[in-house]
C-alpha cells in the first residue's frame, strides 16, 4: 500500500544566477534546479511549493517549500539533506527537511515574511552583487519618519508591479525600519505578505525622503493615490534578502 508523507525543506540561495525562483521557460530558476535534485534523488517525479516568489537576482536567507513523497510500503521515504545537498549547486544549500501534515502549506500558512535591503557607501569588492552601492547617505531619520507612516496603511498599489494576478492589494506591515551597520544601512520589512516588486519600490520611495527629493508626510498622497507612476524607482535586486518565513505550527529555530 502506498503511502504519501509530506515534507517542508528550509533552504537559503544566492539569487545572482538565477531568474528567480519561480520555474519558467527558458531560463534558469531556483525552484528548477532543487525540483531536479529531488526527482534525482528519490526516483519519482517531485514538484516543489514555495512560500512566495523571488525575483530574479534576489537573495533568500531562508525560504520553504512543501512537497509529496510517494512510497511503496508503508513507511515514508526519508530524504537525505547530505544527498540533496550533493546535487544542488554551490549557490543553493538545504538547511532542514521537516516532516509536516499532509495539508500544510508552504506558501498559505506562512503568517510572517520579512526582507532586508542591504545599501553601502563604499567600493566593497566582496558587497558587489550582495548590496546596492550609492555615492551619497541619505538621511536615516528622516527615512524611518516615512517608513512609521507608510505602517499605517494597509493598501499597497501604489508599489506593486501592475497586471499581477492577485486578488487584493492589502498587506500588513507589522515592522518597517532603517538601521546603520557597519558596512552601510540595512532597510528592515516585515508583513503577512507582500506583493511583486513592492520591497524594491517602497526603498526607492523611501531614499527620495532620504535624499530631500520629498518630505516624509508627502509619502501618504502617494499611498492614497494607488498609482505605481507615482512612487519612486525600483531599486536593484542585488540587496534584496528574504530572510524569515514564519509558520504557526514551526518553532522559529527547529
Amino acid at each position: 500500500m502506498a503511502n504519501t508523507q509530506r515534507y517542508f525543506i528550509e533552504l537559503a540561495y544566492d539569487g545572482t544566477n538565477y531568474h528567480g525562483w519561480q520555474v519558467q521557460p527558458n531560463a534558469v530558476t531556483v525552484q528548477q534546479m532543487l525540483d531536479k535534485a529531488l526527482t534525482t534523488l528519490l526516483r519519482q517525479p517531485i514538484e516543489t511549493t514555495g512560500c512566495g516568489r523571488t525575483d530574479t537576482g534576489v537573495h533568500a536567507k531562508d525560504f520553504f517549500v512543501h512537497l509529496d513523497v510517494t512510497s511503496a510500503g508503508d513507511k515514508p521515504i526519508l530524504i537525505d539533506k547530505r544527498g540533496l545537498n550533493a546535487l544542488l549547486p554551490y549557490d543553493i544549500a538545504v538547511k532542514q527537511i521537516i516532516p509536516v501534515h499532509p495539508e500544510a502549506h508552504a506558501r498559505f500558512d506562512a503568517t510572517l515574511r520579512s526582507y532586508e535591503y542591504h545599501i553601502h557607501f563604499e567600493k566593497n569588492p566582496f558587497l558587489n552583487g550582495y548590496s546596492w552601492l550609492l555615492r551619497d547617505k541619505p538621511d536615516l531619520q528622516l527615512m524611518n519618519r516615512a517608513a512609521a507612516i507608510v505602517m499605517e496603511y494597509t493598501d499597497f498599489s501604489c508599489f506593486s508591479k501592475s497586471n499581477t494576478q492577485v486578488k487584493t492589494n492589502n498587506c500588513k506591515i507589522a515592522k518597517a525600519e532603517w538601521i546603520e551597520t557597519e558596512n552601510g544601512i540595512v532597510f528592515h520589512i516585515s508583513a503577512d505578505r507582500f506583493l511583486r516588486n513592492m520591497v524594491r519600490a517602497i526603498v526607492g520611495t523611501l531614499l527620495m525622503v532620504g535624499r530631500g527629493e520629498m518630505q516624509p508626510e508627502e509619502i501618504r498622497k502617494i499611498i492614497e493615490s494607488k498609482n505605481r507612476s507615482n512612487a519612486g524607482m525600483s531599486v536593484p535586486a542585488c540587496g534584496l534578502y528574504l530572510t524569515e518565513i514564519k509558520y504557526p505550527y514551526l518553532n522559529p529555530k527547529f
